[in-house]
């Protein structure tokens, strides 16, 4: 079998000096020591499909578990936000 990981990067069109200085600029922000009068903040985004059901599930019994059709309709997407607090380098 083979192993089908996927590693994804970001992979700039023309990875040239400037983005490489703003790269190094951001990683150096994360290396900082924490200081909580300066704190740093973490945004990550993330898009989402939005999905309906197409059939009205089976509600749970002593027997099985609910049961939900594999079927469903796309309603849309949406976007997750995600924002943490970084804490300086890890050691």
């Amino acid at each position: 079998m083979t192993n089908r990981k996927i590693e994804y990067w970001v992979i700039p069109p023309k990875a040239d000096a400037e983005f490489v200085a703003h790269m190094e600029e951001v990683l150096e922000t994360y290396e900082k020591p924490y200081d909580a009068n300066v704190p740093v903040l973490c945004m990550d985004e993330q898009p989402v499909p939005l999905l309906k059901e197409t059939r009205s599930p089976i509600a749970a019994t002593a027997k099985h578990a609910k049961r939900v059709d594999y079927e469903y309709e796309r309603a849309g997407t949406g976007r997750h936000l995600h924002v943490r607090r970084a804490f300086g380098r890890l050691a």
